[in-house]
């Protein structure tokens, strides 16, 4: 997965050299032995821009994960970190804001009713009017990967326009619809005039069977990359990411998934499921 990883980054910075990658959860990926996290991957570091992390103070309840909290320690010295704890409780949020500036990271602490990243907070911690084009100079960000809380996407822009966050996390389309340049470039000035990135999420780890590539015929011809199913979400498969056909859908070409959000105007990608490398055995 490290090499997948970088091979994504080198080919998107390539095309556009300032294009921020940011994979989510597999904070083992960062060093250079997977087993012996004494070492940062320097080769990894520098292909990436930050890395996001689930639940990491904050899993419904208080519950640090002190394994993982070690190694971001580490790593906050070369690359931000993006948190996103889930509160069970609402009123934990200030505190969990408290812990993850405390620690030198980014929080976006998720409020009861937004597991699923669904919503959009009605306060921003460390609001600024700074103007952020770089992951480095995020001190807030927004997690919005479902549209379902919106009538229809002209109120889902004008919702995001509407904020102040530095860096914002969306799914790059609305409906089967990738968005255009111009719909996302409307997102990249914060409600105060000043600027900030947009970035598009994208599974790497995991195929998703709402997506443009899935065909329909997999059901009963399925390629080889395919490996099992994702327990929890029905829509998603499991990949075997070092497979050439994957790797194909997700960068390499002017036909990719990257070079679509590219194209898109997006300021970076934020990678998820890289954690597959945990789920998987790896033979051929």
């Amino acid at each position: 997965m490290q090499e997948f990883i970088i091979d994504i980054s080198e080919y998107a910075k390539s095309k556009r050299s300032d294009f921020a990658i940011i994979p989510q959860n597999g904070a083992e990926l960062l060093f250079w032995n997977l087993d012996d996290q004494d070492k940062l991957d320097d080769r990894f570091i520098k292909a990436i821009d930050g890395v996001g992390i689930e639940e990491l103070f904050y899993n419904g309840e208080f519950a640090p994960d002190n394994y993982r909290l070690m190694m971001l320690l580490q790593a906050k010295e070369r690359i931000p970190v993006f948190v996103a704890d889930y509160l069970n409780a609402d009123t934990d949020y200030n505190q969990a804001v408290t812990y993850n500036t405390d620690a030198g990271f980014v929080a976006f602490p998720r409020l009861s009713t937004n597991y699923d990243y669904i919503q959009i907070p009605d306060s921003i911690h460390h609001e600024n009017a700074l103007n952020v084009t770089t992951t480095v100079a995020a001190q807030n960000y927004l997690y919005l990967i479902s549209t379902g809380g919106f009538t229809d996407k002209s109120a889902y822009l004008a919702a995001i326009q509407q904020t102040n966050f530095d860096l914002v996390i969306i799914d790059a389309f609305y409906g089967d619809e990738i968005l255009t340049s111009a719909e996302v470039n409307s997102l990249k000035t914060k409600a105060n005039g000043a600027q900030r990135m947009v970035i598009a999420y994208m599974s790497v780890g995991s195929a998703e069977k709402y997506r443009y590539y899935w065909k329909e015929d997999w059901k009963l011809h399925k390629p080889k990359w395919l490996a099992k199913e994702y327990a929890g979400y029905s829509d998603e498969i499991w990949v075997k990411f070092w497979k050439k056909d994957w790797e194909s859908i997700i960068y390499g070409n002017e036909n990719s998934y990257t070079k679509r959000i590219i194209d898109a105007g997006f300021d970076g990608a934020y990678l998820d499921n890289v954690e597959a490398f945990y789920f998987l055995y790896f033979d051929d």
